[in-house]
């Protein structure tokens, strides 16, 4: 299938995300205006994308099989546009904001109905969610909880983060699950759980980011009652005992999450596991990291280097081939 994409009034008006901090998440677009493009070319730039931004998650990634790439690339893609006008707006305004996640939506419930859009990451994606039959209540989830953001920026309890975190990322690894062919719908606690096990791992690696950058707090507000610590702990960037125990309680209760996750893996068909799996492992590795920072989550942000990244791979390909076998 080829198509003519052309960068026009839609997709100048929702621009591509990156670049300029100042510029509302606007770069020069990555095709010339009006050149034609096949479907091909709009599966690239959604590699592109995710190789950009994506680090870890762009690193497993790789892993799937051949055919399957461009469609994972193509959602990693899809999300990350309303993800960045969210997070890292710059000078657009909260309408303005607001507007870019209307367009998203509207345009994206044309592409999968039509199957076509002028737009390089809604052609893309709208030619995986018609194959791989992603149902369009998870697109509509998922842009709520993106919505929800531009209003939202505490949560009193953990049943309300969960609330978010539902359309922020559970539904991102259901969307997920189709295209890897899942097919047993017993797996869809463990692949929810497993998405909010990674959102949890962000959260907490993004304590001081999440407050200084965007006014936010995700960790419950009962949880930081329940350690004594205040919103002056995490502004004034004191790393007590208060926020050291309430660190590692969030870390125990993610890892509780990830070990839920884990039983449903054998769900995934064998040829996508590997890539779960070790998005799953690296992802945890920020837990690990964390605690090694002294559970400063307010100054320092946990990462995996790149050599630990291999020597994970190299575990879980093992591993991997031996359940093969």
């Amino acid at each position: 299938m080829s198509l003519r994409l052309r960068l026009t009034h839609i997709s100048h008006s929702l621009n591509l995300p990156g670049q300029s901090p100042g510029n509302g998440g606007v770069v020069s677009p990555c095709f010339a205006l009006d050149r034609s493009l096949d479907l091909a070319a709009a599966y690239e730039h959604c590699r592109l994308i995710n190789k950009h931004y994506g680090t870890t998650y762009y690193f497993s990634t790789c892993f799937f099989p051949k055919a399957l790439r461009p469609p994972v690339h193509a959602l990693y893609a899809w999300v990350r546009y309303p993800d960045e006008w969210v997070d890292n707006p710059g000078a657009l305004t909260l309408a303005e904001q607001c507007d870019r996640l209307q367009q998203w939506q509207d345009a994206t419930a044309d592409a999968v109905k039509t199957g076509e859009s002028d737009h390089p990451v809604l052609a893309a994606f709208a030619d995986t969610a018609r194959r791989f039959e992603i149902p369009v209540q998870y697109m509509r989830d998922f842009l709520d909880a993106m919505t929800m953001d531009l209003s939202v920026s505490r949560y009193e309890t953990f049943d309300d983060l969960q609330r978010y975190t539902w359309g922020s990322a559970s539904v991102v690894g259901l969307m997920m699950c189709h295209i890897a062919g899942v097919q047993d719908k017993r797996a869809i606690p463990h692949a929810t759980s497993l998405g909010l096990a990674m959102q949890m791992t962000n959260f907490l690696r993004d304590v001081g980011e999440d407050y200084d950058q965007r006014g936010r707090i995700y960790l419950p507000l009962e949880d930081l009652r329940r350690f004594d610590v205040s919103e002056t702990d995490i502004a004034e960037k004191r790393i007590t005992d208060n926020v050291i125990e309430l660190v590692r309680f969030e870390a125990e209760r993610t890892r509780t999450i990830y070990a839920h996750a884990d039983a449903g893996m054998h769900y995934i068909p064998k040829s996508s596991r590997l890539p779960v799996r070790l998005a799953r492992v690296l992802y945890s590795r920020i837990l690990d990291k964390i605690e090694r920072n002294g559970c400063d989550v307010l100054t320092q942000r946990a990462r995996v280097p790149t050599s630990e990244k291999l020597r994970v791979l190299i575990k879980e390909q093992v591993q991997h081939t031996f359940a093969a076998a």
